[in-house]
């Protein structure tokens, strides 16, 4: 790999899959937020799945970092949203955010 150049991240199958599996949560956030009809969440969630599906590794932290927001100690995600859902997510977005941070630090 040439110096700067990021590989695909089909390349990095541990990041491409933790990324997929947040995604597939992130779809089941966003609908369970448009059901019980919190505009809030779902226009947060909305275009969480698809950046979580294409984005390269090095855009992945800023995702990460911003999606991680929503579990702050005063209006959280998991105030509105069912706890069988939020907390699988944010295990899934911990995964993903060691997973990339250890590629990064290797390259």
């Amino acid at each position: 790999m040439a110096r700067g150049t990021e590989p695909a991240r089909h390349e990095l199958p541990e990041i491409d899959e933790a990324a997929f599996t947040a995604a597939r949560t992130a779809d089941k956030l966003l609908d369970a937020a448009r059901r019980c009809g919190s505009q809030r969440w779902s226009e947060f969630l909305s275009p969480v799945p698809e950046q979580l599906r294409d984005a390269s590794v090095a855009q992945l932290p800023r995702i990460i970092q911003r999606v991680r927001a929503a579990y702050g100690h005063k209006d959280s995600i998991r105030e509105v949203l069912p706890e069988e859902l939020t907390e699988p997510f944010l295990d899934q977005l911990d995964r993903l955010k060691k997973a990339v941070v250890r590629e990064l630090a290797e390259r």
